[in-house]
C-alpha cells in the first residue's frame, strides 16, 4: 500500500474499524468533533485514518506525505492516502444500527435501540427531533439529549450535539426497517426519512395529530388506557402499531376505495 523513499515497496497492514458499531466512545467523540467543525467528508476520513491506524504524518511536501507507522518510515503519495480512506466510506452515511455515546458527563444514555424505554419518551424525543429538522435550533437537541440521557438539564458541546442528532436519526432509519408498515414516508415529503415537518402545514398541529392518532390506535379509543399506553415499552408499542398498519394495508388492498 505504501512506497518507501529507497524506493522499495513496503506493505503496511492498517487495521481500521469496519462499521459505526465498531467504534468506541472515544472514537465516536473524535468523529463527531470533526463533523462539528465542518470538515469535509474526505478530511474527516483522512484524519480518522491517521488516528485509528496509528499513522503519523511527519512532513508533507506538496502531494507527498512522509509518514511513520510502527517505527517504519516511508513516503505516501496523496492519491495513495485518498485510496486508503475509502476503507472508511461508511462514515459518509448514517449508522445502520443506532450508536451513541454511553455517557455525557455523569449522565448515562438509555438503550441505543430504545429497548425498555417508555413509549412516551419516544414520542417526546421524536417531536423534538422533528422540530430540530424544521428549525435547526440547537436548544431542541439539548432538550432531546436531556431525555436520552435521563436528566433534567444537560450541557452539550458541539460534538455532543452532533452525536445526539446522529443517534436519533439512525434510530429512526433503523425503526423504518424494523417497523416498515408503520413508518411509512408521508406522501409528498421530501425529507430523507419522510418526516411530516417537511410536508407543509402547521408543524405543531401535524405533530400533535400524529401523536394523538398513535395513542388512539393503541387505546382503541378508550381514554382510560392512555397512561397505560404511554408507559408501554417503545418496542411493544411500535410492534402493535406496525401490526395494525399492516392489517390496514391488507384490508385496503382487498377493498380499495371507490370499488
Amino acid at each position: 500500500m505504501a512506497t518507501s523513499s529507497n524506493p522499495e515497496t513496503v506493505n503496511i497492514d492498517l487495521k481500521l474499524p469496519k462499521k459505526w458499531e465498531d467504534l468506541s466512545d472515544k472514537q465516536l467523540r473524535y468523529v463527531f468533533a470533526l463533523l462539528s467543525q465542518g470538515f469535509t467528508a474526505t478530511e474527516v476520513k483522512t484524519y480518522c485514518l491517521c488516528r485509528w491506524a496509528g499513522l503519523k504524518v511527519l512532513h508533507r511536501y506538496g502531494n507527498v506525505w512522509a509518514c511513520k507507522h510502527d517505527g517504519l518510515q516511508f513516503v505516501l503519495a496523496a492519491e495513495q492516502v485518498e485510496r486508503a480512506t475509502h476503507a472508511l466510506d461508511w462514515l459518509d452515511t448514517l449508522p445502520t444500527l443506532p450508536v451513541r455515546l454511553a455517557k455525557i458527563g455523569s449522565h448515562r444514555a438509555v438503550d441505543a435501540q430504545f429497548q425498555g424505554v417508555p413509549f412516551e419518551t419516544f414520542i417526546v424525543c421524536d417531536n423534538l427531533y422533528q422540530g430540530y429538522l424544521a428549525t435547526k435550533q440547537d436548544n431542541l437537541l439539548d432538550e432531546l439529549a436531556a431525555h436520552l440521557y435521563q436528566t433534567q438539564r444537560i450541557k452539550l458541546t458541539d460534538a455532543e450535539r452532533v452525536s445526539v442528532f446522529y443517534w436519533f436519526a439512525s434510530l429512526k432509519t433503523f425503526f423504518a426497517k424494523v417497523f416498515k408498515h408503520f413508518f411509512q414516508p408521508v406522501a409528498g415529503a421530501s425529507g430523507a426519512d419522510g418526516n411530516m415537518i417537511e410536508h407543509g402545514g402547521s408543524q405543531y398541529e401535524m405533530l400533535q395529530n400524529a401523536v394523538n392518532a398513535q395513542i388512539r390506535a393503541l387505546t382503541k379509543g378508550d381514554i382510560t388506557k392512555e397512561s397505560e399506553v404511554l408507559s408501554l415499552d417503545t418496542w411493544r408499542a411500535l410492534t402493535e402499531l406496525n401490526a395494525q398498519a399492516r392489517e390496514y394495508a391488507e384490508i385496503s388492498a382487498k377493498f380499495p376505495r371507490g370499488v
